[in-house]
């Protein structure tokens, strides 16, 4: 057995605008994970620089991490927002 959907699914009329701003947050992302990938690649010892008590790979590494939450809840806010908006 099993149970449906907890929510009656339709047309979301947000789709669009969501992934848009998606596709945007994806590219800003790689840019700076690109960043990240060029230094580690041309210059290995700038990553062992001493950067806040620790490495700047960690550091960043930590960085690319917090970026990436912090991402997430913009894209969930500024959806959420889009969709009471135009799903009504």
């Amino acid at each position: 057995m099993g149970h449906g959907p907890a929510v009656k699914l339709g047309k979301d009329n947000a789709a669009e605008y969501k992934t848009k701003l998606g596709v945007k947050m994806f590219f800003a992302y790689t840019v700076i994970y690109a960043i990240f990938v060029a230094i580690c690649v041309n210059s290995p010892t700038t990553m062992e620089s001493n950067v806040m008590g620790t490495t700047l790979a960690v550091t960043y590494g930590f960085g690319l991490i917090v970026v990436a939450i912090i991402q997430a809840l913009i894209y969930n806010h500024f959806c959420t927002k889009a969709e009471n908006e135009m799903n009504k």
